[in-house]
């Protein structure tokens, strides 16, 4: 089974270095690319296996790829280093995060048509084998996994509020370094 952590020849060739590093590091690969244009730039989109990543993390990962990239060369022009986490609204790169993010909507794009379309946006379902399973108006789709080419969750309120609702559970959001909120409704003048 593929995964759409590195889809290209020379981004599987890059997994294929920078991997064993970051897992050995205690993390996890959720994607890498090449990005080429003006200018190169290898672009790591890491987490920690609880899903969080902070910029300590980054740095971290940074200096232990760059040295490894390094001794191994595996691009030839120059190139930028940038390290992420895969923020909110994500990539869905492995068969396992379409579980993990049941329940939010995200869209996925296809190889190939299917049923006459490539792009399905909806909520996620989980996975049923190697299903992939999204609610659209037409109903529940199961899409094989290996016929994706694209997948991320959406950008809504509700994710949003979840991520943060899950950092702040976590400690990793202290409230008090926030000043308070104070909602104001105003009903217009009455004059």
């Amino acid at each position: 089974m593929s995964d759409l952590i590195a889809r290209a020849a020379i981004d599987r060739r890059l997994a294929s270095i920078i991997q064993p590093v970051i897992e050995g590091l205690g993390y996890e690969l959720v994607r890498v690319r090449l990005m080429t244009g003006k200018a190169s730039t290898v672009q790591i989109m890491a987490q920690k296996p609880d899903g969080s990543m902070e910029v300590d993390d980054c740095a971290e990962i940074s200096t232990a790829v760059s040295a490894v990239l390094d001794v191994e060369d595996p691009i030839s022009d120059a190139y930028t280093l940038e390290v992420s986490s895969p923020g909110i609204d994500r990539p869905l790169t492995r068969l396992k995060d379409f579980d993990q993010w049941e329940g939010y909507e995200a869209k996925i794009e296809t190889e190939e048509l299917i049923d006459g379309r490539r792009r399905f946006k909806g909520m996620l379902a989980g996975t049923e084998g190697s299903e992939v399973l999204i609610e659209i108006e037409e109903g529940t789709v199961g899409l094989q996994f290996d016929w994706l080419s694209d997948a991320k969750l959406v950008l809504t309120d509700d994710l949003i509020r979840d991520m943060l609702k899950d950092r702040k559970d976590a400690g990793q959001i202290d409230e008090s370094q926030f000043d308070e909120v104070e909602t104001i409704i105003d009903g217009g003048d009455e004059n």
